[in-house]
């Protein structure tokens, strides 16, 4: 026996045998995982930019277009070329009010902010969608040479919308320079604002600071551009060896910082973005930090438990061992010898009490199976934890700091209601009203933060009494915002109604969000029906569950595509089963 391994050595070694490959193991994925969100960081960057350029490019293409639209309109055409055959001012004056309606038309088809001017060197005379605008000499002559975008920064006192612009035309006749040799010249004018506002588009949700950069010329940023740091970058940008796009590494303030930039095909701008590297890579840092101190409490902590299993197991084990071998040999009448104020005394006793407590503890793995039921119910509910906290704090932060009492008071309030009914865990169910107010809490906290869903709700005056298992629409809405509509640009709308047949009750909730895949389809379907022993237990899966346990067979959700071009989620239930059920089962 002396040269026999003791417990503590085995559970040493075996600790050891345990946290080497998870050491090993973490430190190998932690690499992979690093370069991998690099990875993804880069081509998501990239991608964001790309998406953003193409809507910018499509816009300028749309307005470069305007030119060449008008020089072909039969009425331009004929002022143009007879307007010295209208010897009376007041046939000149309504040809010229019908140009200028048809100009400020064509300025309005676009979604940007823009000028049509019509100029007639010769006759010292302009026509434009802009009310203000006068005949400048100095725009024919410095403006007709040139055939694509042209950025001016010269103010303008007679302008619309003064300061920087861009600007494209075309003369007649073509390659004519002097205004003694041009008939007319059609421009089409944007002021640099319209870029600004689309680059706070941009800049929300992200951690850069989007910019439009051409050498020689001052970037074009947002309205929250930090001047200093994109001054201090410009130097670092090369035209020469700056491609269609890209990416580069550089230190700007003493941190290091990631930069991208995509070429735009119309103007021949570059959009370049920034982003901290640190910024990115903190939480994987955190992450690692914590993980090895863990590790080293979790080590001196198991050599801890391995002493105290050797001092205060080992040797009681071994009298438990001797009472074990005497019953096997048949030997029923052995009792253990034991001493008082012994905690393995304590098992001794109850080790001879064991045969007859087999009957009663029989009894009781029935009576806990009776009790499943509910306490699954009780379970699927308790999974139900909002995401947003965070979140909605963080608002009222930002918000409390810029001063708007107003939001601030809204989301405090709504964010109140919010948890003041979630954390009602004792009652199991709740009018379908309450419900509707849950949820027009929860859109209303996602409309402050968003400032682009909308929503609608629309349940028959019969249906907002209906008992069902409280915490039940909420999850479905979530599931349509995170996945469905925070992932597409520009407004986002949920629709939930309601509807009674007569077998049936049904509320609808339609989004306008990305929608699905045919397979994502098919594979979310498949996890409904998934038993809560192998489910992972995701926010749809849970109601489904939680409907089929309260209402029976027939009760759950039906997914299809929604007319609003997302999904669409169908809780379904019987009419004879929504009275007791719901309080029975709930």
């Amino acid at each position: 026996m002396a040269g026999k391994p003791t417990i503590f050595s085995k559970v040493i070694v075996l600790i050891v045998l345990l946290l080497t490959p998870v050491l090993f193991l973490y430190i190998y994925t932690n690499k992979v995982s690093v370069d991998v969100v690099r990875d993804e960081i880069q081509s998501s960057s990239l991608s964001r930019l790309s998406f953003f350029l193409q809507q910018f490019d499509t816009t300028v293409e749309q307005l470069a277009m305007f030119p060449g639209i008008l020089s072909s309109d039969p009425y331009l055409r004929e002022f143009v070329d007879h307007r010295s055959d209208k010897p009376k001012p007041y046939d000149k004056l309504r040809e010229q009010t019908r140009l200028m309606q048809k100009l400020s038309l064509q300025s309005v088809s676009s979604a940007w902010t823009n000028d049509l001017t019509l100029y007639l060197p010769k006759d010292r005379m302009v026509i434009s969608s802009n009310l203000f605008k006068e005949y400048d000499p100095e725009d024919v002559g410095n403006f007709a040479p040139l055939a694509d975008w042209t950025y001016d920064a010269t103010v303008r006192s007679d302008a619309r919308t003064p300061g920087a612009r861009f600007t494209r035309q075309i003369v007649d006749p073509v390659g004519a320079v002097k205004p003694s040799e041009i008939d007319s010249m059609i421009q089409v004018s944007f002021p640099a604002a319209n870029i600004s506002s689309m680059l706070d588009q941009v800049k929300l949700g992200s951690k850069g600071d989007p910019f439009l950069y051409r050498s020689g010329l001052p970037p074009i940023g947002g309205s929250t551009m930090n001047a200093d740091s994109v001054q201090a970058l410009l130097p670092i940008l090369d035209p020469q060896q700056m491609k269609e796009s890209g990416r580069l590494v550089t230190t700007l303030a003493g941190r290091q910082v990631a930069v991208y930039y995509v070429k735009s095909k119309q103007l021949g701008w570059y959009l370049v973005d920034y982003v901290p590297v640190d910024s990115i890579l903190a939480p994987i840092r955190q992450t690692n930090a914590l993980f090895y101190t863990t590790l080293g409490m979790l080590l001196a902590m198991s050599l801890l438990a391995a002493y105290l299993l050797y001092r205060n197991v080992q040797k009681p084990i071994g009298k438990l061992l001797h009472g074990v071998q005497l019953l096997k040999k048949g030997d029923l009448s052995a009792r253990i010898r034991f001493r008082p104020d012994n905690e393995f005394d304590f098992l001794f006793e109850r080790f001879n009490e064991m045969a007859e407590q087999i009957q009663d503890l029989v009894q009781r793995v029935y009576a806990e199976k009776i009790r499943l039921h509910e306490a699954t119910l009780k379970q699927l509910q308790a999974q139900i934890n909002p995401h947003f906290l965070y979140n909605s704090l963080f608002f009222i932060i930002n918000t409390a700091m810029l001063q708007d009492t107003k939001s601030v008071v809204a989301m405090a309030q709504n964010l109140a209601e919010y948890y003041r009914y979630t954390t009602r865990m004792e009652e199991r169910t709740a009018p379908l009203r309450e419900e509707l107010k849950l949820v027009g809490n929860y859109l209303t906290i996602h409309n402050l933060r968003l400032q682009r869903l909308h929503y609608e709700i629309d349940v028959p005056e019969a249906m907002l009494e209906l008992p069902l298992p409280r915490l039940l629409l909420q999850p479905i809405v979530e599931n349509a915002i995170v996945h469905g509509i925070e992932n597409k640009p520009g407004d986002g709308i949920i629709r939930i109604t309601g509807c009674l047949y007569q077998d049936t009750c049904e509320i609808v909730v339609d989004d306008n969000g990305i929608g699905l895949t045919d397979e994502a389809f098919a594979s979310l379907e498949r996890q409904l029906s998934l038993p809560i022993e192998t489910a992972s237990g995701f926010g749809v899966w849970n109601v489904h569950q939680r409907l089929h346990y309260v209402f029976g067979e027939g009760a759950g959700l039906r997914l299809s595509r929604s007319p609003l071009g997302g999904l669409r989620v169908t809780l379904m239930w019987r009419r004879d089963a929504e009275d007791g059920a719901a309080i029975d089962r709930g």
